[in-house]
């Protein structure tokens, strides 16, 4: 994998971090309830497809990297990176995209499960991804 892609994962760690630590945490220190909702949701709006390109580019890398070693001999074609570059993958569709929907129609009463549950869902998706993508940078930084 070259130089500049097995960093991309310790800075997606980075960016992820923040969002957690510091980014959704400070609206809702200095902003009422609905106007905190509002920038946290700015916030999730741009880190997901932020999550979806790196999660791409890592399987992709991941993928070729694989291929090459079963090529040579050494290996399978599919890998431990290409499986937490999927679950990333996974948080991120089913974290955002999916949840998010339904989190909008649970604020209006609808739906089976009320928007803490999705929310609480989300969070531990959210989670989650952080901790696959953890283990992604600790590869990327063997491999190095």
């Amino acid at each position: 994998m070259s130089r500049s892609l097995r960093l991309l994962p310790a800075l997606w760690l980075g960016v992820l971090l923040c969002i957690a630590g510091l980014a959704t945490p400070a609206p809702f220190a200095v902003l009422d309830r609905a106007t905190a909702g509002h920038v946290v949701a700015y916030i999730f709006a741009r880190e997901a497809p932020l999550s979806l390109l790196a999660g791409i580019l890592l399987l992709l890398a991941a993928r070729q990297v694989a291929a090459q070693g079963a090529e040579q001999g050494v290996g399978s074609r599919f890998s431990a990176d290409m499986l937490l570059a999927l679950g990333t993958l996974a948080c991120t569709v089913v974290g955002y995209y999916a949840l998010q929907p339904l989190m909008a129609a649970a604020r209006q009463g609808q739906g089976t499960l009320s928007f803490g549950q999705l929310h609480g869902i989300s969070f531990g998706l959210f989670g989650l991804k952080m901790l696959l993508v953890a283990a992604l940078a600790w590869r990327a930084a063997r491999q190095g």
